[in-house]
């Protein structure tokens, strides 16, 4: 073990060596750059599913950073247990002076954050966080009376308007400053997914490559689950395998209509930061929590397993719970039919795709359900009410997406729709109607 002062780069979801601001610090800084990634039990002994693609994505990404890191004559220390106990350790077992890592803006990671920084401070130990999993934080973007934007497209405007300063989309060369990684006989073990309780589900690693006729047709294709119209680099973004800055630069490049995407996505980390009675759950639109849900659980269950009668929607979930991901088309048809067709409380949705997701990021899936729910920040009206066989109609005409996902469509095997679609509309405008007016 080094006795000389040595910095500590702590990745978490950022799993890359490449234009990493935090790693970009570290490596400036005046010491020797031990990096560091903990598998935390705080997170996965809450996951039910133990062959779970996203445990596995995270092993991989490691295991490839690893690989980097060796060829360079360092490594990664890999840990597997609590962050608090595992730093505990490592102050005790290495002469730290600095540490370095990215911002996280969910409640737990901020929670855990703050904790670490006192523990590290305590020990006279400096931590130190930087942007990187967005474009613009906190408060980078606000209104003209300096408030946060409820609203997409004035932030988004607002945003464009920054961005013309190339600055925050500027690559952080990490690369140049290799040579200050802590050399190693690269002998760092990984914990394998059996030994953190664990199964493989062995699908290969997701391509990080963005196809350019992709995003070109982007505007054209997005909305038609049966082709691969969207770039799927959700996850990558989730886990930060990529860099949003690279992402922005192709965009802008490319396309404005996925540059939009990627806005979205910040403009949802930036509520989360400002309101965050959303970590608990609670609807943005407060009188929304009226609501008096029916909460049906055989019927939650049967849109879970993909088993409503309702084509398009059966389609959608049988894909989400087959591989982890679902159109984000579907996403919208298939929440809205939970919350308005079954008025079942959007937060039971929620928590489903947060459970199945790959990509499952907490402000992105909350934005989202809150936007179908109506209960949202800039979300549609509630009595929007989608039209599973309209949708369907429009943007699967030719059953293609549907057949892939439910073989029995069309036989008598397929059941029959669970609910009328114009009764239901009916009883989910009068049902919501009821709540907002009732007094607090």
């Amino acid at each position: 073990m080094p006795k000389e002062k040595i910095s500590v780069c702590w990745f978490r979801r950022d799993l890359r060596l490449h234009d990493n601001a935090a790693l970009y610090h570290a490596l400036k800084s005046d010491y020797k750059v031990l990096p560091l990634f903990i598998f935390d039990r705080n997170i996965l002994d809450k996951l039910e599913e133990k062959a779970d693609r996203r445990v596995e994505f995270i092993h991989e990404a490691i295991h490839e950073m690893q690989a980097k890191l060796n060829e360079l004559g360092s490594a990664m220390m890999v840990k597997y247990g609590k962050p608090k106990e595992i730093w505990a350790e490592l102050t005790d077992q290495y002469n730290i002076a600095e540490v370095y890592a990215n911002h996280d803006y969910e409640q737990y990671g901020i929670d855990r954050d703050d904790e670490i920084c006192k523990m590290l401070n305590g020990k006279s130990i400096a931590f130190y966080t930087s942007k990187d999993q967005v474009i613009f934080e906190k408060n980078e973007i606000l209104t003209g009376s300096d408030t946060p934007y409820k609203v997409f497209t004035p932030y988004s405007r607002t945003w464009k308007e920054k961005l013309t300063n190339e600055y925050f989309i500027k690559p952080y060369p990490t690369e140049k400053y290799f040579d200050n990684l802590l050399k190693t006989d690269g002998n760092y073990s990984i914990p394998t997914l059996e030994a953190m309780g664990f199964t493989k589900v062995n699908e290969p690693f997701p391509d990080k490559e963005i196809r350019k006729e992709v995003v070109e047709k982007y505007a054209e294709q997005r909305d038609i689950p049966a082709i691969k119209g969207t770039t799927e680099i959700s996850i990558h973004l989730r886990f930060g395998t990529v860099s949003i800055r690279e992402l922005v630069r192709k965009a802008l490049k490319l396309n404005e209509k996925w540059l939009n995407e990627l806005i979205w996505r910040d403009f949802y980390m930036n509520i989360l930061w400002h309101f965050p009675h959303i970590n608990e759950r609670k609807s943005f639109r407060k009188e929304y929590d009226n609501i008096e849900w029916r909460n049906n659980e055989d019927e939650f269950q049967r849109w879970c397993e993909g088993k409503t009668g309702f084509p398009i929607v059966d389609a959608g979930m049988r894909q989400l719970n087959a591989t982890g991901f679902m159109h984000n088309r579907v996403r919208m048809i298939t929440s809205s039919f939970l919350i308005k067709d079954l008025l079942v409380d959007w937060r039971w949705g929620e928590a489903y795709f947060a459970q199945k997701l790959n990509d499952f990021e907490f402000s992105s899936n909350n934005g989202g359900w809150q936007w179908a729910a109506g209960s949202g920040v800039d979300a549609a009206p509630y009595f929007r009410v989608f039209n599973p066989d309209s949708q369907e109609k429009k943007f699967d005409p030719d059953h293609k997406y549907i057949k892939k996902w439910v073989p029995e469509f069309g036989t008598k095997a397929y059941p029959n729709p669970m609910v009328d679609h114009k009764e239901a509309r009916l009883r989910a405008l009068r049902v919501y109607k009821e709540g907002l007016e009732r007094k607090e």
